[in-house]
C-alpha cells in the first residue's frame, strides 16, 4: 500500500490516548457530588476527552462541523428520487444558512465549514465555500472504478489539509457532515466490503426509495463490488473503486483530527463509511471518535458495531449533513461542564457515601 507523504506523515502522528489524564479525570468524576457513575455515559465522554486532549480537565473553546460535498456516477443507474443538481443547490443553502445543519449548528455554537470535494454542477463563487474539487463527480462504480487510486489519496489528503487549517485556527472539537445525491450507495458498498456483511444487509432506502428502487440499488452495488473487486485489506483501494470524494475527504478529516489530538463526532451512514476507511488505515483512530447518533439506515449500526462505537443519540434520523453530530456536540460539551464546574463533596461540604 503506497501512500503519499502527507497521508503517511499524518498516520505516523496518531498515537494512543493519555491514560494519566484520563485517570485523573475519572478520579475527579468520582469526587463530584453524585453517586459514582450515576451520570453514566456523560462521565465516560469527559474521561475519553481528557485522554484525547492530554488534559485532565479538557476544554472546548471552538467547535466546527465540516460538511463535505460530492456527486456520484452511480446516479446513472436511475434508481434515485432526487436529481443530481440538488447537491449543488443544497450546498448553496448551507452557505446561505438555511439548512437543518445550519440551524442545529447555530443551536450548539458550532461553525459550519463547507467543502466542495466533487460537485458536478458549477457553483457561483462564495467566500464561505472551500473548493477542493477532485473532479465533477465520481465515475459510475457499477461500470468502472469510482476514481483512481491517486484521486482517492488526493481526497483523503484534502480532508487532512482542511482539518489542519481548522485546528490551526483553534478548533478543539470537530464534527463531520456530508452532502451528495447518491452517496448512500458507495457508503453501503464500503460497509459491505469492510465488514463482510452482504449488500442487502447494509443497504437502506436512502431518501425514501420504494421496493423496486431499493432492489435496483442493491443490484447496482453488488455489480460494482463484483466488477471492481475492491481489496478488503486496502482501504485506499476500497475508496477508489466504490467510494466517493466526500467520503475520502471525511476520512482525511478524521485522520487529521486524531493526529492533532482533536476529538471527532461522526454523523450518520456516510460519515460512518469515512470512519471505516480511516480506521482501516489506522485502527487507533477509533479512540478519537464519538458516534453522534444512530441512523435508520440499516448499515449504520453494522458500521458502529465494527468500529466499537456506541451512538449518543437515537432519534430515527436519516438526513445526513451532520445533523446528528451537531446535536451530540451539545451533549459532549455538557459532559465537560459537569467535570469542570460541578463541586466535589469536600468543596460543597456534602457527606460522602459510608
Amino acid at each position: 500500500m503506497k501512500n503519499s507523504e502527507l497521508l503517511s506523515k499524518t498516520l505516523g502522528l496518531i498515537g494512543p490516548l493519555d491514560k494519566s489524564a484520563a485517570s485523573k479525570a475519572r478520579e475527579r468524576q468520582d469526587m463530584l457530588t453524585k453517586p459514582q457513575g450515576s451520570l453514566g455515559k456523560l462521565e465516560e465522554i469527559s474521561i475519553q476527552l481528557a485522554g484525547i486532549q492530554y488534559n485532565p480537565i479538557p476544554r472546548i473553546r471552538e467547535k466546527a462541523l465540516i460538511v463535505m460535498a460530492g456527486d456520484h456516477g452511480i446516479i446513472e443507474e436511475k434508481f434515485h428520487n432526487w436529481p443530481q443538481e440538488v447537491t449543488g443547490q443544497m450546498v448553496l443553502n448551507f452557505l446561505h444558512g438555511g439548512a437543518a445543519i445550519n440551524v442545529l449548528s447555530r443551536h450548539v455554537g458550532a461553525r459550519v465549514v463547507v467543502v466542495d470535494m466533487g460537485i458536478a454542477s458549477p457553483l457561483p463563487s462564495h467566500p464561505g465555500l472551500i473548493s477542493r474539487k477532485i473532479a465533477p463527480g465520481t465515475a459510475n462504480m457499477a461500470a468502472e472504478p469510482a476514481m483512481s487510486r491517486a484521486q482517492a489519496i488526493q481526497a483523503i489528503e484534502a480532508g487532512i489539509e482542511v482539518v489542519n487549517n481548522e485546528v490551526g485556527n483553534g478548533v478543539d472539537l470537530l464534527a463531520t457532515g456530508d452532502m451528495g445525491i447518491g452517496n448512500t450507495s458507495p457508503s453501503a458498498a464500503i460497509c459491505s466490503v469492510m465488514t463482510g456483511k452482504s449488500v442487502p444487509e447494509v443497504t437502506g432506502r436512502g431518501t425514501g426509495l420504494n421496493d423496486l428502487q431499493l432492489n435496483r440499488k442493491i443490484e447496482a452495488i453488488q455489480k460494482a463490488i463484483l466488477l471492481n473487486r475492491p481489496d478488503p485489506r486496502d482501504p485506499v483501494d476500497i475508496l477508489a473503486k466504490v467510494g466517493g470524494f466526500e467520503i475520502g475527504g471525511l476520512a482525511g478529516v478524521i485522520l487529521g483530527a486524531a493526529a492533532a489530538k482533536v476529538a471527532v463526532v461522526i454523523d450518520g451512514f456516510i460519515s460512518g463509511a469515512a470512519a471505516l476507511i480511516a480506521a482501516g488505515l489506522c485502527p487507533q483512530v477509533r479512540e478519537y471518535l464519538f458516534a453522534g447518533h444512530l441512523s435508520v439506515e440499516p448499515g449504520h449500526k453494522i458500521m458502529l458495531d465494527h468500529l466499537g462505537l456506541t451512538p449518543l443519540l437515537c432519534l430515527d434520523m436519516r438526513l445526513g449533513e451532520g445533523t446528528g453530530a451537531a446535536l451530540a456536540m451539545g451533549i459532549i460539551e455538557g459532559s465537560l461542564k459537569i467535570l469542570s464546574e460541578m463541586a466535589t463533596f469536600s468543596e460543597a461540604s456534602v457527606s460522602e457515601k459510608r
